[in-house]
Formats: C-alpha cells, sequence, structure tokens
C-alpha cells in the first residue's frame, strides 16, 4: 500500500549532502551538512528530540523514502559527543525513525572518519575511532596498511541475554542485547531456511513475532526504558564449523519489514550474547543473506554478559547532494512498503 506525506513538511527548498557507504551490502548514508545540529545533553536525549522535531525527522524521511531512498535505506546525523573521550556523536536513522544501535553503521563511520581525516590514523596499523550512539559509546577500530583502509572492527555496548524460550504465538524465540533488543530463532522453526527466495515469508513471520511481544515484560532493558522494545527479528540457520569457528547463516528483519543485507552488527552483537552463554568460546563466522560476512568474538566477559567484537569492511559508494523543489508534489516522499 503507498504511503504519501503530502506536502507541507516545511523542508522545501532544503539541501542536504551526505557521504554513502555500505557495510557488507548493507547502505549507511551520513548527513554532512544541511542538517542544524540536534539539540540535547547527550546522545540518547539527542535521539528524542530528533524523532519529535520536524526539522530532523523530515529529512530523515526525505533521505530514507522515495525516491531518493527506499524501504531499507539505513543512515545517521553525526553529533557532538558526549564529552571529550570519544571523537563524534551519531544518531542512526531508518525508514521508520531512529533506532539505539548500528553496528555496521558503526563500522562506516570508522572507515569514513579515517578516509575524512577526522581522525589521526596510523597508515599501517590500528586506530580507535570512538562514537557516542544512544546505548552507548563504542569503538570503530580500524586497520590501514600503506596509508589504505583495509578492514574495522565494531567493539560493541556490553550484551547479555534477557529470557530464552520465550513464546510468540505458535513459535519460541531468544531475547538478547547488544545494543538494542533482537529474537532470535531458527528459520526452520517457521518451516523456512536463510535464502533471498523466503524473504518476503520470513518479513511476515518477523512482524508478527514482534507484534506478540510488543509490551511484553521479557523485552524490557534492565536499567533505561528508553532501550526497551524488540526492535529486529534474527532467522539463523547452522552452518557446519570453519577453521575452528562456530558458522551461521543469518536475516536480522528490524524495524517494521526491514531486511538487513549486512550480517547485521548489533544484531551479531546480540547473537554472541546468547551463543557464550549457551557455551561457546569460539569465533562466529556470521554469514548474511547476500554472502557477505563478519567475523565475531568476545572480547570481554562481564558479570552477566560480555562485549563483543565484530569485524567487517565498509566502501564509500558516493557523494551526493539531495534537494527538495519547492514545486515537488511529493515532498519528501513515500513508502510503498
Amino acid at each position: 500500500m503507498s504511503e504519501r506525506d503530502g506536502r507541507g513538511s516545511g523542508l522545501a527548498g532544503t539541501t542536504v549532502t551526505t557521504t554513502d557507504y555500505h557495510t557488507g551490502g548493507e547502505p549507511f548514508r551520513i548527513v554532512t551538512g544541511g542538517v542544524p545540529e540536534v539539540p540535547g545533553a547527550d546522545v540518547l536525549s539527542r535521539r528524542s528530540t530528533a524523532a519529535a522535531d520536524p526539522r530532523f525527522d523530515g529529512v530523515r524521511r526525505l533521505l530514507c523514502q522515495e525516491p531518493r531512498g527506499h524501504a531499507d535505506m539505513y543512515g545517521c546525523f553525526l553529533v557532538p559527543p558526549d564529552d571529550p573521550g570519544a571523537a563524534f556523536g551519531a544518531l542512526f536513522w531508518h525508514k521508520d525513525g531512529f533506532s539505539t544501535a548500528c553496528g555496521h553503521g558503526t563500522i562506516a563511520l570508522g572507515a569514513y572518519a579515517v578516509h575524512e581525516g577526522l581522525v589521526a590514523a596510523d597508515p599501517d596499523g590500528e586506530t580507535d575511532v570512538v562514537v557516542d550512539v544512544p546505548s552507548g559509546r563504542v569503538t570503530a577500530r580500524v586497520r590501514c596498511s600503506g596509508g589504505k583502509v583495509t578492514g574495522v572492527t565494531f567493539v560493541s555496548v556490553p550484551s547479555f541475554v534477557l529470557a530464552r524460550d520465550v513464546a510468540a504465538g505458535r513459535t519460541k524465540v531468544d531475547l538478547s542485547y547488544g545494543g538494542a533488543i533482537y529474537a532470535s530463532l531458527p528459520a526452520a522453526a517457521v518451516g523456512l531456511s536463510v535464502a533471498p527466495a523466503n524473504l518476503t515469508a520470513l518479513i511476515g513471520h518477523a512482524r508478527r513475532i514482534k507484534a506478540d511481544l510488543a509490551d511484553h515484560p521479557a523485552a524490557r532493558h534492565p536499567s533505561d526504558d528508553r532501550l526497551s522494545g524488540v526492535y529486529g527479528v534474527i532467522f539463523y540457520d547452522e552452518l557446519p564449523d570453519r577453521d575452528g569457528a562456530a558458522h551461521q547463516r543469518n536475516v536480522t528483519v528490524f524495524a517494521d519489514g526491514e531486511v538487513d543485507r549486512s550480517p547485521c552488527g548489533s544484531g551479531t552483537a546480540a547473537r554472541m550474547a546468547l551463543l557464550h552463554d549457551s557455551g561457546l568460546r569460539a569465533p562466529l563466522i556470521h554469514d548474511s543473506v547476500v554472502g557477505s560476512t563478519f567475523l565475531a568474538r568476545v572480547a570481554e566477559v562481564l558479570g552477566e554478559g560480555v562485549v563483543p567484537e565484530i569485524e567487517g569492511m565498509a566502501y564509500r559508494t558516493g557523494r551526493h547532494v539531495f534537494e527538495l523543489d519547492p514545486d515537488d508534489p511529493m515532498d519528501v516522499g513515500f513508502t510503498l512498503r
């Protein structure tokens, strides 16, 4: 069904610049100009401000919705960090709103910070790019060789298990937190496998599971209710171990039916919390529905959780200038899904 926002966004004549990346096939659009600074005491409060203020939420819609974006678009606003311990802050967004975490985006932000000279990078070593995001402070550890970015490791916020075997309609899921809350289940539990041909059916199951878990007490964050609620549903296939590592293929359906083309960074962190809790001590090779791969490991064990590290790579896809013609009847755009 088509959803038109209609005219009257107040953004007519707006020009916004972006630098775009992809991580494992998943897009990430970084706003570089044309948006005022989002007010707030910290990044988490700035998220609430941006979601409620048409100046910022309208730009999100302008960049995510068709004809400038698409139903699975992702990006961020750069904001000041919470304190000088981080290089900058980031407000992550998608077509349905603002998220609390984004691992693939953090990987892209690490590459972007080095490419643009926002941090002083070791041309033949590793450089930590520290970023404040709504779920906390994360790190993109950027590896360079000969001055070229060759890999980025996302160091997640502490991740932990929330609940096991939670009923969601006819299925049961495990709930865990990796900067956002995810429900995990084998794709076989709904009679499917993780494959592009099954995406429509998997999206339908994910929407049902999220609806069944809406306001479920097991999906509450233990210390900050602003981080509560199931953000994504992870369907996975078990694959044969490889080179001493566990191996799974997954697809994460987040927000309202959006499909992560990457193996999902914060979702992988949530999976590592579950797998470590189940006794896994080896790394995880985590494949996506399009065949891209993250390598995840537990960097630190905490009292009731773990700090996962997730290695991937991001590539710049373009630099853009987006405009909103005052005479455009589509205004900030529309969605068809």
